[in-house]
């Protein structure tokens, strides 16, 4: 199975180096030296990594063949794709990797259909599941422990606990709120 690991930035330096946008828990293992990495434009690639190095918190990344700015820059948003096996488990018991969750039905604690993840975003603050329900619409539920609180691989499911107002239609939040006042 192919994963995105990140996406390269711009040329740091004169000597070949890029700044990249990690999109892995695991750099250490997809984005060391000697990794030969698939790409989209697949004529970019493959790559293989020469050396990598953290600068002001971000990765920089060199390539085997790319020794100048000009070459850097050539790469510039260009998606890195790793080869992983898909029974490929995270190290710790509570990950999970993107491919295990997309698809999976989205429930309520008491078995009430919310919908289907069809997309995890990763922003900088956290993650988010982008759950499409049954009448086409999206919802984000973010994917924090307090609202989501059971992955189950095996019934392909995500158990949530959310907010009030986090899934619930704009006409029943209004009339919760008259309930309150």
């Amino acid at each position: 199975m192919q994963l995105v690991v990140a996406r390269i930035g711009r040329a740091h330096g004169i000597k070949g180096e890029v700044t990249v946008e990690v999109r892995t828990d695991e750099p250490e293992l997809r984005l060391a030296p000697g990794a030969v990495l698939a790409t989209d434009p697949a004529a970019t690639g493959p790559l293989t990594i020469a050396t990598g190095r953290v600068h002001s918190g971000r990765l920089l990344l060199r390539f085997e063949g790319v020794t100048d700015r000009t070459g850097a820059e050539a790469l510039r948003n260009t998606l890195l794709i790793a080869d992983v096996d898909p029974d490929e488990l995270p190290e710790e018991e509570d990950e999970y990797y993107d491919h295990q969750l997309m698809d999976l039905d989205v429930v309520l604690a008491d078995g009430t259909e919310v919908g289907r993840i069809t997309e995890i975003s990763h922003l900088p603050t956290q993650d988010l599941f982008v759950v499409e329900r049954p009448d086409g619409s999206e919802v984000y539920v973010p994917f924090v422990s307090e609202i989501v609180t059971e992955i189950d691989l095996e019934q392909q499911r995500a158990v949530i606990d959310p907010p009030p107002g986090l899934i619930d239609d704009r006409a029943e939040i209004a009339s919760a709120r008259e309930e309150e006042a």
